[in-house]
Parts: C-alpha cells; sequence; structure tokens
C-alpha cells in the first residue's frame, strides 16, 4: 500500500513529503468543502425558500429576492478583496508551526460556530430585521472562512517545491475536496426534498395551504444539515494541522501589505489566471443555486438536483485522474485551454437543443457528463498552475509570497461562487418564480424558458471567455524546472545552503536583471547565459 501511495504521489520514502502529509492535506480539504458548500449552494435556496424572502417580500426598495441576490454578490466580492491582505498576513506570520498551518488550528471553531449560525431556524420569515441579521452574519462567515482558506492552499507550496510531487498532491487534494462537495450537493436536496414531501400535491410542488409549513420544516432541515456537516468537518482541520510540515518558507523579515501587492503585479503569469477564472466565474453555474431552482420549478422534484450534480462526477473523475498525464504530455496551459473550448461547444449544444421533451433532458444529461472533464480539470490544474508561479515570482524576485499568490486561488473561488449564486437568485427572480402563489403556479411557461436560457448562456459564455487569457499564458514544465534549478544555484553562488528552512535568499545583481525579462527569455540550456 504504501509503495501505490508514494507512486501516487511521486514521493520518494524517507525524504520530503511523504504520503501520510499528502492525505491529511486532502483530508482537511474534503473538511473544509462540506462547510463550503453547505454555505454556497444552500444558503441561498435556505433565504428564498426557507425564510421566503422570494415571495411577495420587500427589502427596501427591492424585492426580497434581488436583496438576497445583491447580498450573495455584494458580500463575495467584498470578501474576495480581503484575499489579498489575508494572503499578506499569512506572509508575515512566523510561529513555530510555520505560517500556514496554524491557521487551520485557529480557525476550525470560529468558521463552525458562524457556519451553523447562518442557518438560525428560530429567525422569524419575511421580516427585515431577519434578513439584517443573515446578512451580518454570512458577512462574518466570509470572512473567517478567509482566514483558513488561503493559508490552506498556500500550505501546499510550502510542504514542497517538487513541482510534480505538488501537482499530485493538488490533483488528489481536489478530488477529495470534490466529494466533499458532492456529498452535500447530492444528500441535502434528497433529505429536504424528502421531509417536506407531506406538504406537495402529486405533481410535485407544495400545495399552497401548506406554503409556511413547508418553509417552516426548511428552516430546521437546512439547520441540520449544516450543524452535521461542521461536526464532521471540525476534526479534519485539527488533523490535517498535526499531520503536516511546513519545509518551505523564509524566517526573513515579514512584507507589508503594499510590498505584496507589488509582488502581486509582478507576478504576470498569475494575473493571467485570475483574469481566466473570473471570466470562468459562471461556467458552472449550473451546479449551484440556478441548477436547484430548475429541479424545483421546472422539473418539479428538488431531489433531482442530486442527479444534476452526480451526472458531472464522472467525467469529473477522469479529467481528475488524467490531470498529471494531460499535462505531461500538453501542457497545463494547452489542457485547460482546450478542455475549456470543448465545454462551450457542449453548452451551446445544449442551449439549442432545450430541455422541454424527454429526449431533449437526455441530451442536456450527456452534456452534464461531458461538462464534467473542464469542471475536474479546472478544480486541480489552475492550484497546480498557481504554484508555478509562486516559482515564477520566486525566479523574477527572490521572494515567493505563497500567502499572496494563493490569496488569488480563493478570491477567483469566491467570485465564482458570488456569479453563481447571483446569477440564480437573478433568474430565479426574472423567471418570475413565486414559492407563495396562492394558485400553486409558482413559475409560467415563459419563466421556465427564461431560466434555462439563463443558466445555460452564462455557462456558454464564460466557457469561452476564461479560454482567452490563457493564451498569452508562458510557464511550462520545462521552464517551471529551470527555474527552480536556477534559484537553487543563486543560493548556492551567494553562499546561502538551499536547504529544507528556505533561509532568507540572497540574489546576485546581474541575476536579477536578467529574472526581471520575460518569461518567455528563460534559457534551455544555458540557465546563465547573459543578455547581450
Amino acid at each position: 500500500m504504501n509503495k501505490f501511495l508514494h507512486k501516487l504521489f511521486g514521493t520518494t520514502p524517507g525524504k520530503g513529503v511523504q504520503p501520510k502529509e499528502a492525505i491529511a492535506y486532502s483530508v482537511t480539504g474534503f473538511g473544509q468543502n462540506l462547510i463550503c458548500t453547505i454555505i454556497g449552494s444552500y444558503l441561498t435556496v435556505f433565504m428564498t425558500d426557507a425564510l421566503l424572502f422570494g415571495g411577495n417580500v420587500t427589502i427596501g426598495a427591492v424585492s426580497g429576492t434581488m436583496a438576497v441576490a445583491y447580498l450573495m454578490l455584494g458580500t463575495r466580492v467584498y470578501d474576495a478583496m480581503n484575499d489579498p491582505i489575508m494572503g499578506s498576513i499569512v506572509d508575515k506570520t512566523r510561529t513555530k508551526w510555520g505560517k500556514c498551518r496554524p491557521y487551520l488550528k485557529w480557525m476550525a471553531i470560529p468558521i463552525a460556530v458562524v457556519t451553523i449560525a447562518c442557518f438560525a431556524p428560530f429567525l422569524p420569515a419575511q421580516k427585515t430585521s431577519t434578513f439584517v441579521i443573515i446578512s451580518v452574519i454570512y458577512v462574518i462567515w466570509s470572512m473567517v472562512y478567509t482566514v483558513a482558506d488561503v493559508p490552506y492552499w498556500g500550505l501546499s507550496t510550502c510542504m514542497t517545491n517538487d513541482t510534480v510531487v505538488r501537482g499530485n498532491i493538488l490533483t488528489v487534494a481536489r478530488l477529495v475536496c470534490t466529494l466533499g462537495a458532492g456529498i452535500v450537493t447530492v444528500f441535502v436536496p434528497i433529505i429536504t426534498s424528502a421531509v417536506t414531501a407531506k406538504y406537495k400535491t402529486p405533481e410535485g410542488v407544495v400545495d399552497p395551504q401548506y406554503i409556511y409549513q413547508n418553509a417552516n420544516t426548511l428552516k430546521w432541515t437546512y439547520f441540520i444539515c449544516a450543524l452535521v456537516c461542521v461536526v464532521l468537518a471540525v476534526p479534519m482541520f485539527f488533523y490535517g494541522f498535526k499531520n503536516t510540515k511546513e519545509r518551505y518558507t523564509t524566517t526573513a523579515t515579514p512584507p507589508s501589505l503594499g510590498h505584496n501587492l507589488k509582488l502581486l503585479f509582478k507576478n504576470k503569469q498569475l494575473l493571467l489566471i485570475v483574469l481566466s477564472g473570473i471570466l470562468g466565474g459562471a461556467r458552472m453555474v449550473y451546479t449551484y443555486t440556478g441548477g436547484l431552482y430548475f429541479a424545483k420549478y421546472v422539473l418539479n422534484n428538488e431531489g433531482l438536483y442530486s442527479l444534476i450534480t452526480l451526472l458531472v462526477v464522472p467525467g469529473g473523475l477522469v479529467a481528475s485522474v488524467l490531470v498529471p498525464w494531460m499535462s505531461k504530455k500538453f501542457t497545463k496551459k494547452w489542457t485547460y485551454i482546450v478542455v475549456h473550448l470543448f465545454g462551450g461547444v457542449v453548452m451551446t449544444v445544449m442551449y439549442f437543443v432545450g430541455y422541454d421533451a424527454t429526449w431533449k433532458l437526455i441530451v442536456a444529461a450527456i452534456g452534464l457528463v461531458l461538462l464534467g472533464i473542464p469542471q475536474g480539470v479546472n478544480n486541480i490544474i489552475t492550484y497546480a498552475m498557481i504554484g508555478d508561479t509562486v516559482d515564477y515570482l520566486e525566479w523574477k524576485t527572490g521572494e515567493r509570497g505563497e500567502g499572496i499568490c494563493f490569496a488569488m486561488q480563493t478570491l477567483i473561488n469566491k467570485i465564482g461562487m458570488a456569479l453563481g449564486a447571483f446569477i440564480g437568485v437573478f433568474s430565479y427572480s426574472w423567471a418570475g418564480i413565486n414559492p407563495e402563489a396562492a394558485n400553486g403556479v409558482y413559475i409560467t411557461a415563459d419563466g421556465k424558458d427564461l431560466l434555462w436560457n439563463l443558466l445555460v448562456l452564462s455557462g456558454v459564455i464564460s466557457m469561452f471567455a476564461c479560454a482567452v487569457p490563457m493564451f498569452f499564458y508562458k510557464i511550462t514544465e520545462k521552464k517551471q524546472a529551470e527555474m527552480v534549478a536556477e534559484v537553487e544555484a543563486r543560493k548556492l553562488a551567494a553562499g546561502v545552503a538551499a536547504d529544507a528552512t528556505g533561509e532568507a535568499i540572497e540574489v546576485d545583481e546581474a541575476l536579477v536583471e536578467e529574472a526581471e525579462a520575460d518569461i518567455g527569455d528563460i534559457p534551455g540550456n544555458n540557465l546563465k547565459k547573459k543578455k547581450k
């Protein structure tokens, strides 16, 4: 078994990171995604369908539905802007445990408490005060989650600087993270559908006379689901803290936020990844809240949302497993580009085929299976690419900046979640869904068409758009290896031992000037070759 694990992660027995450590890293990600998914996928539904802000309520000058949409978008964008700050804090952190690991220990309990508070079941429905309270708690949750999420992903670059090993660790971690998210997205709709079945008509819609009983049952069901996720997740944070080790870090003077932001803008390759991630934020909107609304109000069975998410899994798992091979064969860049262009084509076909017949739904189901491919690749390869940009930054400036670099990944994730939630709730509102309709007609035929068009078209645009910036991305596996080798050579040339502690780096001035050149000018066979 141990031999298999070493082969899986590409690790060497007794040297550097070991399989047990890589597994512990993945376990933490599993727990983290239990919490992230219960919030990201179901807090909007909790507010629209359990607290009934999706009905005839107004919050200030806007409808309750749009108030929820603006909350999801605004909070997540605000939270994403905090990620560079947290990244800088991580880079300034100096403890006996390292700079990333401590946050897994410190933030486990705060995250748990605030997650449960987001689904407080005793708050009255349709009250402005309730909306304000949930909004404040959600903002706090976003900030608390950031404090753990940024250092978690940055930890991978502190564990190893071997791009193959790191890529393998991240591949397994993302697979495990996807499993954690999948468990929540599959089982929660099944549970909510089952406990509210007694309030529904034979057609699968809520009987108008039981609207408020149904909503109250949903409140407590979501609360219990959140509680279960938290109880399972918290021990995993502590397990990850205890069983991981930081080998590549620095004891140099901590950089300021301003300095880190300057480093960020020097990392051109990272900025391309960030731009791509933002443009791709809506590519998987159908797996967020919008998909649940479609299952519930168009297909009349919210439990089918579980099927929607499950259909994506096979393609995602296959793609995830093949990422190391595809990256080696075609490079990370071209793997990323091709699979997203493929995803755009698939969604275009789905849009033109439609959904209003059994055979069309079968085509859509096949499309979802195929869309698992770009989802699986994206879930893994962006983390590996960001890890490479950490090495690129060190090659270019002499500083690694793991915190600020991986803060960009959490920024991408949060903007994606923000767009997913916003488009889902916006589509809910624009489609005219009303869970309080006295006649039981919660959505019209035109509303169903509009909901489908908004969800699918946003995915089409996002899939194609996110591929464009990556045409300009220049780090290949060969160039990354050359950069790492040159950095080690600089340390040795400056009389600094390149040991596992990664002490402060002194860089030869001539090499600094050379490193300032565009990455495309990296010499292939002579790392010390000077520019003319």
